[in-house]
């Protein structure tokens, strides 16, 4: 089985225009919950510089840095 790289904190993008940095890189099963509903999976939290907050599942943003619409600076 293939380990999977993930983007480091501190890594700059640019999204629509806008520039943020990954801020956390949050491990699969990294918050505790009695739901069973919850799938975790990893994901980045992008704070912009323009005060905006996201969090966006791996998968998604590696398919939005391939395509172009996200790109890593």
């Amino acid at each position: 089985m293939e380990e999977t790289k993930y983007l480091p904190v501190g890594t700059l993008i640019r999204d629509m225009g806008r520039i943020g940095v990954i801020t956390k890189v949050i491990q699969t099963g990294a918050l505790e919950t009695a739901s069973s509903l919850i799938k975790w999976r990893v994901n980045y939290e992008i704070i912009y510089f323009d005060g905006g907050v996201t969090v966006i599942g791996a998968q998604s943003l590696m398919r939005l840095i391939s395509s172009g619409m996200v790109m890593i600076l």
